[in-house]
């Protein structure tokens, strides 16, 4: 079919007027670029499921697409969950763009399919999504939300019965049945006002007073920590509720909020970019705790899955980094378990090595995953049938998952965790710096830093393969001056040294080189799955025998040799 065959039939079973409109006008001006760009391919169904720009075609998030990846997931649920048709799947969406829409196109997809949706009547955090299908025993879960994008993004994330996100084989074959789905304009459909009359749709809002109840549960009440202020920002989404809701229940009383990113705004009006990571994202809420005087500053990304994480230290605030709140929260909850026989925490490649040591410190196994909370929960599913006990798992990008009854990461009960341990040290006199520099006075210091390298022009990913493929082909001796001691290669599966290659099957293939440094130092490369860019993970280590200053210094020197040698003139440090 002629790119303007494929605009028209793609007309023909839109329900939107918006998209329709839109692929209207660029036939009428014969805008063949603009065609392309929407119908050369479509959206990849992945591990996360699908994410994208809104707008019309199959490149694009709209109502179409939703419509029939619904149909492809039902297809594939009857195939590999058979009493989906009584279990049911949960459907949740947050406040950005077309979410409200999305979500009712997928309801009345599914319950067309002849399965029963439990769904919410109003917005919710991914973590209580998350939550929601443990507790219901449903046979799959949908949340509609772009999670820390830009406003003109939405996606679609499908977790799986065991309530963590999917991986493959269920990815692959949900992306099969989507391809053989109908036009969405011929897929059975039931409103969602006959599914409430026949009984196949019910609200399910009770539950978000479930999972705060079970979040606040996770620490025992004390009034000490009224003596905690914290600052709060949801950056526009929709965790303020919850949040507050679960710090109250728990006894912080002193919890003050932005309030121009309180309520959620899917234009993100006061953020050039609504994720926590970013720099210039916390400014207000960094100012509001100068303010009042904070001893804590945290914020959720918009879905509430992510949490950042700062802390009045010396009078001056300090920014933890992702690597920094994993380690603290680890070896908290490990203190706190030490009656498990066999406790367990997951963390991913590109995360700190640390997380191993202070897991050896407590006893308990340390197991590494690619990278996204899919891999890490279904690892510690896996594990815990031979017999371990999960205690925490995270990784580096402000994902924390420390409550086995929600299998993804989860920044509300994070925020509560960090709080909580942030209360017990200041009643000695001491803050969250003072507890990570006693880490790093036991194990000796770790710091990471990450860097990308963006291509540009048509050939982009041309571009990446091949600075991938040459370091395959030469794999470097030397980073920062220190010997390469093995390469991972988990495109290939094989293990490189200079005494040649030996299988690796200890975690799935994909993209990704881990180069492993004499002295406990370590770098990683893999191609972003969401941009033009190669990303760059170093991780250094120095004994702090000597001290904590000069074993910094040592760290930062030696992360900046290796980014240069590996990288040399990669921008977004």
């Amino acid at each position: 079919m002629s790119v303007i065959d494929k605009a028209r039939a793609w007309i023909a079973q839109d329900p939107d007027p918006d998209t329709k409109r839109e692929i209207e006008m660029l036939i009428a001006r014969d805008d063949r670029a603009g065609l392309e760009a929407r119908f050369a391919g479509s959206l990849e169904f992945g591990t996360a499921g699908l994410r994208g720009v809104l707008g019309a075609g199959p490149t694009r998030m709209n109502r179409v697409t939703v419509m029939r990846t619904t149909s492809g997931l039902c297809a594939w649920l009857k195939r590999q969950v058979p009493n989906v048709a009584t279990r049911g799947i949960c459907i949740g969406r947050d406040a950005r763009m077309q979410s409200d829409v999305f979500a009712r196109d997928a309801i009345e997809v599914v319950l067309g399919a002849g399965i029963p949706v439990w769904t919410f009547a109003n917005v919710v955090p991914t973590p209580v999504l998350a939550f929601s299908v443990l507790e219901l025993s449903a046979g799959g879960g949908v949340m509609i939300t772009a999670s820390h994008n830009p406003p003109e993004y939405n996606g679609y994330k499908v977790y799986w019965e065991n309530g963590a996100q999917i991986i493959p084989p269920n990815d692959e074959g949900i992306a099969r049945e989507i391809e053989l789905a109908p036009p969405a304009n011929e897929l059975p459909r039931m409103s969602m006002a006959e599914g409430r009359e026949r009984g196949f749709l019910r609200e399910v809002d009770h539950l978000v007073d479930a999972y705060v109840d079970l979040v606040a549960s996770a620490v025992r009440q004390s009034d000490e920590r009224c003596e905690v202020r914290v600052a709060y920002t949801a950056l526009h989404g929709v965790a303020e509720g919850a949040l507050r809701d679960v710090l109250s229940r728990a006894g912080f009383c002193e919890v003050q909020s932005v309030a121009e990113q309180a309520i959620p705004d899917s234009r993100f009006p006061t953020v050039a970019f609504p994720n926590p990571e970013e720099p210039g994202a916390m400014d207000r809420v960094l100012a509001l705790g100068s303010e009042i005087d904070a001893d804590l500053v945290i914020a959720n990304d918009p879905d509430g899955d992510r949490l950042a994480v700062s802390v009045l230290h010396d009078g001056v605030f300090e920014s933890l980094a992702g690597n920094d709140i994993g380690i603290l929260l680890a070896d908290d909850l490990l203190t706190r378990h030490a009656e498990l026989d066999k406790p367990l925490v997951v963390s991913t490649v590109v995360s700190s090595p640390m997380l191993g040591l202070v897991a050896a410190s407590h006893g308990a196994r340390w197991e590494q995953t690619l990278t996204g909370h899919k891999w890490i929960q279904n690892r510690a599913l896996e594990l815990e049938r031979e017999g371990y006990q999960y205690v925490f798992g995270y990784e580096e990008a402000l994902g924390y998952a420390p409550l086995a009854s929600i299998r993804d990461k989860d920044g509300i009960s994070s925020a509560l965790l960090i709080a909580d341990l942030a209360s017990r040290l200041k009643s000695r006199g001491e803050t969250l710096i003072d507890a990570l520099e006693s880490l790093w006075q036991e194990h000796g210091v770790f710091q990471g830093m990450q860097l990308s390298r963006r291509f540009e022009d048509v050939d982009a990913q041309a571009q990446m393969t091949e600075v991938v493929a040459d370091l395959r082909r030469k794999p470097p001796t030397e980073i920062g001056g220190h010997t390469v001691m093995s390469m991972i290669d988990l495109g290939r599966r094989v293990r490189w040294t200079s005494d040649g290659e030996t299988p690796y099957e200890r975690l799935a293939k994909s993209e990704v080189l881990i180069f492993e440094l004499a002295g406990n130092h370590r770098a990683m490369v893999r191609p972003s799955g969401t941009e033009p860019k190669l990303k760059y993970y170093l991780y250094a280590y120095a004994s702090s025998r000597r001290g904590l200053a000069p074993a910094r210094e040592q760290v930062a020197a030696l992360l900046e040799r290796m980014a240069e040698d590996l990288s040399p003139g990669s921008s977004d440090r």
